[in-house]
């Protein structure tokens, strides 16, 4: 299986989630490193999805900013996600202002597509930047939901060797 790995917001290639992924014995990982400060939205949709056709990926993992890509990703492609923490509203943080928005807003219009059964989510319910993540809830919310109460922003306060070990599982033995 090939998994594509997005991180997030001045994260690194070798995220959390690529750790849990490496962990759990995944050899055929894909994590480019994204400069979201300098490159446009639909650049780094459009590399992304390059490398999902270069490569063959299965499954993306998206975490916060990342998460957002991943999900457009599956929305359009009809592809299996597991998502950490993500940040399906980008345009509205601070944080991101020096984005462009336009965008991204056009990009999450996409998001009304994504079919649930392609959907993984783990959230903490500690998050120091997202917040309670109910919106993400109200929008992908499924049996596959996660909230970790206690778990914060950084994907290292979370299961993720648990959680991705069984999304695996349901992924290559469900869908």
């Amino acid at each position: 299986m090939t998994i594509l790995n997005i991180h997030g917001y001045q994260g690194s290639p070798k995220n959390s989630a690529y750790t849990a992924l490496c962990d759990i014995g995944c050899k055929n990982i894909i994590s480019p490193s994204i400069d979201y400060d300098s490159e446009e939205p639909d650049n780094i949709i459009g590399r992304l999805n390059m490398l999902r056709v270069e490569h063959n990926v299965d499954l993306v993992v998206g975490t916060s900013l990342g998460g957002f890509y991943a999900s457009v990703l599956s929305a359009r492609h009809n592809l299996p996600v597991m998502l950490v923490n993500p940040c399906l509203l980008p345009f509205l943080l601070d944080l991101l202002s020096q984005l462009k928005i336009r965008p991204l807003v056009q990009l999450f219009g996409e998001l009304s597509k994504i079919e649930l059964a392609n959907v993984s989510c783990i959230v903490g319910n500690a998050d120091e930047v997202l917040g309670d993540h109910a919106f993400t809830e109200k929008l992908l919310g499924n049996t596959r939901f996660c909230r970790i109460d206690g778990g914060k922003h950084s994907g290292s306060t979370l299961p993720l060797t648990e959680y991705f070990t069984e999304m695996l599982h349901y992924y290559t033995e469900v869908l």
